[in-house]
């Protein structure tokens, strides 16, 4: 049983890595889920003040890590239509790209949607493109910290407590 909740909080961490960069898995989320995981593991002295200030900056992170690209798009003059074409953007450009889709998905979303809602103003586009697009990475960069400070975390646990 030890190493079946060891196992499956290895694996939530991981998937909180991997959500960073894919948008249909929370990856502060899920990470930490993984985290509170561990703390079950009997041979894991439990830490509540630990998980509780950790579960407000996840939630935290998981909030602004939707209003961050609003932020950039509305601050480089763009609209709610330029920050749904980032979104899709992502998921297409990762679905077919990989990890390069990850960079240029978000930008290139952002300028169709905007030039979808206005078709005449290309200069206005590509500035809510790339607004929405640092917004993406500065949400994303945050995430993927926290997800592997979990992992930090997950590793000195096991290490101090001699687990493994």
């Amino acid at each position: 049983m030890e190493y079946l909740i060891l196992g499956l909080s290895f694996v939530l961490i991981m998937g909180g890595i991997i959500g960073c960069f894919l948008p249909l898995l929370p990856g502060p989320v899920t990470g930490w889920i993984g985290i509170f995981v561990l703390y079950q593991h009997p041979g894991i002295p439990s830490e509540p003040l630990f998980l509780g200030w950790t579960f407000g900056v996840t939630i935290l992170i998981f909030l602004l890590d939707y209003w961050i690209p609003i932020a950039g798009a509305k601050t480089f003059g763009g609209t709610q239509a330029g920050v749904r074409g980032a979104t899709i953007g992502l998921i297409f450009g990762f679905i077919f790209l990989g990890l390069l889709g990850l960079a240029i998905g978000p930008f290139l979303g952002a300028v169709s949607g905007e030039l979808m809602d206005d078709p005449k103003n290309r200069k206005k586009a590509f500035k809510a493109g790339f607004g929405s697009f640092l917004g993406f990475l500065g949400g994303t960069l945050l995430k993927f910290i926290l997800a592997v400070y979990f992992l930090i975390v997950f590793v000195q646990l096991i290490w101090v407590h001699d687990l493994v």
